[in-house]
């Protein structure tokens, strides 16, 4: 695959973007398992936020290949950032990384963790992939239509949103990070089915593959956090807005913060007479 067929971005280039990046993510994955089943000491960036070996062996697997694929890309990834190496990207092209979403629940163990590649263009995520590596699933997404499912086994099947049922909705909340009474204002108006909590960007992914309906972020997230997530569920019908209806987009700021935001799956407040 050249360069210049990548940066076309027609479908076609995206699906061999996403093919070739398939074996990647999965390298990258196995390094965080590799971390996960040994001994592994956990530290804390100037945020405060923690962080382990796995993250950094993860992100060098991707920035690797990133870089063979497509050099003239800029990427921003959440460790390097961190680390003080940011580049300058506006509406063209650039990647978001981020090697370990869901550290915390890395650290506990609960296998809700994620390895993210999005590749954003026009400030909206137009390919990602999302690798659950201890759950062996992986998401991709490049398009309308294109949103699938993978086990490490083989075993693929297309992905869509659904609507929601008469019962009501299945809302997915974050497993670690509250957001407390905003969370209940938010779904005051709505038939509310059960509630449930995950971690990291899977609560995208399942609305994507039709096991929820709503996954409400009334809290603190950065892009690379989301972009990923967010393609794989544009592909399979759904969307995510900011909290006044707006697309959520990205290089918003230089800090890549994201406000709230409300990711949901094929259906509007209408189709349930909010």
């Amino acid at each position: 695959m050249t360069t210049s067929s990548v940066l076309s971005f027609d479908g076609a280039a995206l699906a061999r973007l996403a093919e070739a990046l398939r074996p990647v993510i999965r390298a990258a994955g196995d390094a965080v398992m590799e971390v996960y089943a040994s001994d592994f000491a956990v530290e804390h960036k100037e945020d405060k936020s923690p962080v382990t070996e796995a993250d950094g062996r993860a992100e060098a697997i991707i920035l690797a290949a990133l870089k063979e694929l497509t050099p003239d890309v800029p990427v921003v990834a959440e460790e390097s950032v961190s680390e003080g190496r940011v580049p300058t990207v506006g509406d063209g092209p650039f990647w978001l990384v981020d090697p370990l979403d869901g550290t915390k629940e890395f650290i506990k163990r609960n296998g809700e963790f994620t390895v993210n590649i999005g590749l954003v263009d026009g400030r909206t995520p137009i390919l990602g992939l999302v690798l659950a590596p201890a759950l062996g699933t992986l998401y991709v997404g490049h398009g309308l239509g294109t949103a699938c499912m993978a086990e490490k086994d083989g075993a693929e099947r297309p992905i869509a949103c659904r609507k929601p049922g008469a019962e009501g909705l299945v809302v997915l909340a974050s497993r670690s990070h509250g957001d407390g009474g905003a969370m209940d204002s938010f779904l005051a108006k709505y038939t509310v089915a059960d509630r449930v909590g995950a971690g990291s960007s899977l609560k995208f992914c399942r609305v994507a593959e039709g096991a929820a309906d709503l996954y409400p972020r009334l809290a603190p997230t950065c892009e690379w956090d989301t972009a990923a997530a967010h393609a794989v569920l544009l592909a399979a019908g759904g969307s995510v807005e900011t909290e006044d209806g707006a697309p959520l987009g990205y290089a918003k700021n230089d800090r890549f913060l994201n406000p709230h935001f409300i990711a949901r799956g094929a259906w509007r407040d209408a189709d349930l007479g909010v």
